[in-house]
């Protein structure tokens, strides 16, 4: 606080040292036998002003210190280390206070963790628990693969992969906090991530007589394979989900001067430009989520877009309505891992 600023919040005590200064000049005219000389009440003005300035900055620098420890706390972590140091009863007064507030944060800040981790916890063991049922369902409908119709089985097929897309979008959302703990970086041949996933969503490629198109060189990159997968498996079912019959999805791999870039474009419905730059927000479905056949959760995208960032990618979207939509990520070159190659 600077010394301004304390003379400002000190406005009663100098109306009062006025006042007092007047009260003085009125008990020497009261006085019968001394005769008001304004001399002397000025020389008294003067004493009481030099009196009242050497109290004032006397009581601002022995204050100063402890205002520095309060304007240093609120600066770093306030609500981690208890405040201490108080020299009188106000500051200790101030310092009970606000320890107190700080022992109630954290007592709360715990419960809440704690919380968080049971639920995490609990999440984790329900999709683990859902998916042997998950999976003997997919074992038993190939079991009767010959004994329902073609299209019934195709349907059955794909609502039990939605199913399994929901968990899995379930599964890494609860692991997003505890991203740091479950991944691998290492050199990753971007074909041998996409391969697969456009092999798991044959179904839909068929059944909707969409095209696919893989465009380039294979190239390496660094990046977890796992979370890479799940990525892209949000992007590519959504340009699947909102490309109409007839349609071609495109998966091109470029090699640009600081990296590699890894773009899927659709030929769908787009993505209206009032909802573009809200596709990434969490639990957004937009125009085309909440009024096509084509649920959404608003998860999908959120999701891609934060494990992009945790894996240092960037993911960027490009869309215009009755035209498609091109999905981005970007892997920028890591220069220790360029100079020793």
């Amino acid at each position: 606080m600077s010394f301004w600023r304390y003379l400002k919040d000190r406005k009663l005590v100098l109306v009062g040292w006025v006042v007092f200064v007047l009260l003085t000049a009125f008990v020497l005219w009261l006085s019968p036998g001394i005769g008001l000389d304004w001399g002397t009440v000025g020389y008294l003005a003067l004493m009481e002003g030099v009196l009242l300035v050497i109290m004032l900055v006397y009581n601002y620098f022995s204050k100063r210190i402890w205002w520095q420890k309060l304007e240093l706390k609120a600066d770093q972590s306030a609500m981690q280390n208890y405040l201490t140091g108080a020299r009188s009863d106000e500051e200790e007064l101030q310092q009970t206070f606000i320890n107190q507030v700080i022992r109630e944060h954290q007592s709360m800040m715990q419960e809440i963790v704690a919380g968080q981790e049971e639920q995490k916890d609990y999440i984790d063991s329900w999709v683990h628990e859902i998916k042997v049922p998950l999976a003997a369902s997919q074992l038993l409908l190939r079991s009767m693969e010959f004994d329902i119709p073609d299209d019934k089985y195709m349907m059955l097929e794909n609502e039990l992969g939605k199913i399994d897309g929901y968990v899995e979008q379930v599964l890494y959302y609860s692991r997003l906090d505890n991203f740091s703990k479950d991944y691998l970086i290492r050199d990753t041949s971007l074909k041998e991530v996409i391969l697969p996933i456009i092999r798991s969503n044959a179904n839909y490629f068929i059944q909707r007589n969409i095209r696919y198109e893989v465009v380039g060189e294979d190239q390496n990159v660094l990046t977890d394979g796992k979370w890479l997968g799940f990525i892209l498996q949000q992007l590519l079912s959504n340009a699947i989900k909102y490309t109409p019959e007839n349609g071609k999805v495109t998966i091109t791999i470029e090699k640009k001067v600081k990296g590699v870039a890894l773009t899927i474009a659709d030929t769908g419905i787009g993505i209206p430009a009032e909802d573009l730059r809200r596709i990434f927000d969490k639990g957004f479905t937009g125009q085309n989520g909440r009024y096509s056949e084509m649920h959404s959760t608003g998860l999908g995208l959120y999701l891609a877009r934060n494990l992009a960032h945790q894996l240092g990618l960037q993911l960027t979207a490009k869309s215009a309505t009755g035209v498609g939509t091109q999905m981005q990520l970007y892997f920028p070159y890591l220069a220790y891992y360029q100079d020793k190659k």
